[in-house]
This record gives structure tokens, C-alpha cells and sequence, in this order.
């Protein structure tokens, strides 16, 4: 299992009227966390992408706990499950600044080739880097 945490500071717009965080906002945050997990292996979104790959989002669940309020620093840890095929899932864990957990999530996403639309492995590029840091992939 691949793990990275990062960080995201609550700007205003993300706030709604009641000063939460919006709903919205939440996949935001977890895109952001999963390709600083890549990025922290060697590999962005973007050298994927000129593989002609792309990943759409298949799969979203979150759990909302306790609210994020404007300005706050986030701490997003995120995980590698697995990649099985075409599929890619992570799980993520949101903290506020008291390190008080304040949404669950996991997203499952599609490797798909860019010209097809149709389902593709993953790169050698992304399987190399993972399989680097000890994350077998076959």
C-alpha cells in the first residue's frame, strides 16, 4: 500500500453560507491528494495523460463527520489500495487542525485509452514507479 499526506488550506470559496466547507469541495480535495501521492513516486497526472491515458472517476464515497471551516489547514492522508485491471482505488482520511478526523472517502478510478474511451491497462510508466516503492502490481 502506497501512503502520502498532504495538505489544503480551506479558502473562502470553498465556505458556504453556514462557513463550511461545501459538499463540492470534498472531491476537490481528494483529486488533489491522489496525484501529490503519485507525484510523490515520480509520476503526474500529466505523463499519464501523454500516455493517452485518462482517469475518469467511477466510484465516490464519502462520509462527512465533522465540518472544515474557512482557513483551516487540512491534512488529507491518502492510500494506494490497489490497481486491478483497469481500476485504481484509494481511501482517504481527512484531519483538521485538532487532528480530529472529519470525512472518510474512497474513489475508484478507470484507467481509459484517449482515442477509444475504452478500458486500458495502466502504464508501465505509473506500474514501474509503484512497484518501485515495494507495491507489487503484476
Amino acid at each position: 500500500m502506497l501512503i502520502h499526506n498532504c495538505e489544503i488550506r480551506v479558502l473562502y470559496a470553498d465556505t458556504d453560507q453556514m462557513g463550511y466547507v461545501h459538499h463540492s469541495n470534498y472531491p476537490i480535495y481528494y483529486e488533489k491528494a491522489r496525484w501529490e501521492l503519485l507525484r510523490s513516486i515520480g509520476v503526474s497526472y500529466k505523463m499519464i495523460e501523454d500516455k493517452n491515458i485518462m482517469l475518469p472517476v467511477v466510484e465516490l464515497n464519502s462520509k462527512f463527520i465533522k465540518p472544515a471551516f474557512y482557513d483551516e489547514l487540512l491534512r488529507i492522508h491518502t492510500e494506494l489500495i490497489f490497481i486491478k485491471g483497469a481500476l485504481i482505488k484509494f481511501i482517504y482520511h481527512l484531519y483538521n487542525e485538532k487532528d480530529e478526523l472529519i470525512n472518510k472517502a474512497e474513489t475508484i478510478l478507470a484507467f481509459i485509452d484517449k482515442h477509444t474511451r475504452k478500458p486500458c491497462r495502466p502504464s508501465s510508466l505509473l506500474i514501474k514507479a509503484i512497484n518501485e516503492k515495494g507495491f507489487m502490481i503484476s
